[in-house]
This record gives C-alpha cells, structure tokens and sequence, in this order.
C-alpha cells in the first residue's frame, strides 16, 4: 500500500485537499482518513494529478534526436529515415525504447501507443521501466501484393511474441502512401480477428491528400469508410488536412484523431488540427508527441503546451482551453484505449503523477490546470506512479545514468556506418 499524505488532488479541474490510498495497483480511497500503509508520502507542497497518456510516438526514434533536422517530410523519411532504419536491429530499439520510456515517465507520461519496429525489443523496455504501453507493429507494402504478405505475416508472429508481454497490442498500417488499400483493409481486419486496435497516419501533409485524390478520384476517409477501416478501434495520428464533412463521418464512426501538435510545426504541414470542428462534431482528439526524430521531445507536458498555443495562434484564442490540452491526455485516451486511468477515482489504476507546487513554474497557483499547460515542464515532475508502483522519486529514475551512458555508444556505433 502506498500512502500519499496531505497532498492538493486534482479532481474536476480543481485542486482539493485529500489523501490519497494506492492498494496493489488501484486508487482505494481519496479523502481525509488515517491509514497505515506500507509507505507513505509526505504530499505537502505536492499536487497528485492523473498519470497523462501520450497516444501517438515511435519510441525507438530517440535514436534519430537531432538526426537530419530541418528538412521536408517527404524528404526527411525517404533520404533520411527510412535507409537508416533498414539497418535497426533488436538491440538498439531495446535501448533506445528504454531512453524513451524513461524520458516519457520522467514527464509524467505513464502509457504511450507506440508505432515501430521490433515491438517484443520495446516490450522489455517497457516492462523493465514500469510504464503502460499499446505497442504495434508497423507495415508498409508500397503497394505490391507479394510485399504485402510478407509483411502481414512478420505482423502476426509479432503480435503473438507480445502476448507474452504487460502491454496492449495494435496493429500499424503506415499511411495511404506506403499501405494499399488492400493491406489497409486486412490490417483492420486482422484487429477485429484479434480484438485489438489500429495505429495510423492520416492526413499529415497536403501532399498526402493531393496525390491520393489524384490516384483514387476520391478523398481518403471517404475511401477508408468504404473499406470498413472508420470504426472505434481506429487511431489516427496527426489529421491535419481533413475537410468538415470527413471530420463529421470520422466522429460518426466513432474514430480517434492525435493531435501532434510540435512535429505538425517543426514538419511544417502547412496548418493545424481542425480542433473546433472536431470538439463540434464530438470527434474523440487525443494527444501524441510523435517521435524524437520530429519532436525533439518526449515531453508530454510540453506537448499540451504546444496544443493549446497552436489552436490559439490558427483558430483564435477562444478556440483551445488549457482544459481541452488536459483532456486530450487523460480521459479521452482513457476512452480511446479501453483502460480505467486518466481520472483520479476510487476503483480507477493507480497511475498517478505528484507535481512540486514549489518550483518556479508552478508559482503562484491561481490555477494548477493553467500552470500544468502553460508553464509546467519536466522538472516539475516528483514522483510518478505507474500500477502502484513508484517507477520516479524525487525526479530520479533509477538506473537512467547506465542506461544513457549504453545507448550513447550504441548510437556512436550506429551511425558510425553511415560516415564516409
């Protein structure tokens, strides 16, 4: 049992003050009672939060931190990325999934949806480090049937090695530009054969929708929906370029949009997440970092930031509340993941996230929902529970220091093989 004393809770958007009782991997109790417990926290100057979910990232891309910046995306993936990845084995995505959960905990994320390769390599990481994961496996098939099912059938000896593993399990068709429709509508069904979900690109850059219209004579979600693809189990990173209609069918479908918002302006997409007409529509919006390769940062606190100043800066500062950025982390990821977390509530996962209410950030607090938004950074982070575990303490993952120390060589030698 863990004991968290005299702390200020975030429950409703307002801070209370409550203690807060952890049994095995479930909140127990909230209020003011005595209990003896296995360990207790001493919570004042402290605020408990809900643990906060960062629902669309490729892990392993710590790897690719400051590799080719500033290029178009295009560009970046063809010239760049992809002949990169061709050479990735198990090793380096185990370490450099590690560096990625540890980054993600220290920033109080305690689930991420992750899209990549070697999947049972970041399953490890992610048991080894504590944190909540839905792990899949990408596809591309570049349109060629025989590449198709080669790679369908790594998907399925992938998706049964993470059976073994603490994590939920997706399947990842790329996009409309490297993934057929075909192999797009097998990947949905081989989710629906699975009772698991589906993890994709959509509407990223105009290009993307220029070119599919030019090949197909029809928009994307319209061609998705004919398909069976628009549905519930759907995650969609990014959405930038999609028209009202298609965002109207989407939220019919009941499918999840990620808004992605410092990879959008560092890719330069070309505009933002129609957040209004998605919140109108009551389309489920969630909130991803992307990889560290498009980021740079693993940040989910700077992530909500990023959000709310994006919507503000593109649809007007009545558009976005520093509550919506909040929402898109916790509860609407809740919803879109089917797990009990994201909500501080008698019953609900343990995954809990202490804020030192003494930094400099998070003073004065007129409103800790506002400094959370705007002005909390990693640093501010204390002490992060994750199933009622303590996986962060005063801001320390133990064992980080090796595990940076590792992968820095890994990556010298890595890239080591590309010089010339």
């Amino acid at each position: 049992m863990i004991l968290i004393e005299n702390a200020r809770v975030l429950r409703d958007g307002k801070l209370v003050q409550a203690n807060v009782l952890v049994e095995e991997n479930r909140i127990s109790a909230i209020g003011e009672f005595k209990d003896k417990s296995d360990y207790v926290i001493d919570g004042k100057g402290l605020a408990v939060i809900p643990g906060l979910f960062n629902s669309h990232t490729h892990a392993a891309m710590t790897l690719f931190r400051g590799y080719a910046d500033d290029m178009p995306l295009q560009e970046w993936l063809e010239k760049k990325i992809w002949p990169a990845e061709a050479k990735l084995n198990d090793e380096i995505v185990y370490w450099a999934s590690k560096l990625a959960c540890i980054e993600m905990l220290k920033s109080g994320t305690t689930f991420f949806l992750d899209m990549y390769f070697f999947p049972s390599a970041t399953a490890k990481a992610v048991e080894e480090t504590g944190i909540r994961a839905c792990l899949s496996s990408a596809f591309f098939d570049f349109f060629n049937r025989d590449l198709l099912e080669i790679n369908l059938k790594r998907v399925e000896k992938e998706l049964r090695e993470l059976k073994g593993y603490r994590v939920l399990r997706a399947v990842a068709p790329h996009a409309v530009y490297t993934v057929s429709l075909e192999g797009l509508k097998r990947a949905m069904e081989m989710a629906e054969e699975e009772n698991i979900l589906v993890h994709f690109h959509l509407a990223e850059t105009e290009k993307e929708v220029v070119e599919f219209r030019k090949k197909h004579g029809k928009g994307i979600v319209s061609a998705l929906d004919e398909i069976g693809f628009l549905n519930p189990r759907l995650i969609s990173a990014h959405c930038v370029w999609l028209e009202k209609d298609e965002i109207r069918l989407m939220a019919r479908k009941g499918v999840n949009a990620v808004h992605c918002p410092a990879s959008n302006m560092k890719l330069s997409v070309g505009k933002a997440l129609n957040y209004p007409e998605m919140k109108n529509s009551n389309l489920n919006v969630l909130l991803g970092t992307d990889g560290a390769a498009s980021n740079n940062s693993l940040d989910i606190l700077r992530e909500m930031k990023f959000s709310a100043l994006l919507q503000k800066f593109y649809h007007g500062s009545d558009s976005f509340k520093a509550t919506d950025a909040l929402r898109m982390a916790t509860e609407n990821a809740s919803k879109a993941f089917g797990i009990k977390a994201g909500k501080i509530e008698v019953g609900w996962l343990a995954d809990l996230v202490l804020l030192d209410l003494k930094k400099i950030p998070m003073t004065p607090c007129h409103d800790l929902v506002a400094n959370l938004v705007y002005s909390a950074s990693s640093d501010c982070v204390d002490t992060v529970i994750v199933d009622g575990k303590i996986v962060v303490e005063n801001g320390h993952f133990d064992g980080e220091e090796k595990v940076i120390e590792k992968f820095s060589k890994l990556a010298e030698s890595f890239f080591g093989q590309f010089k010339t």
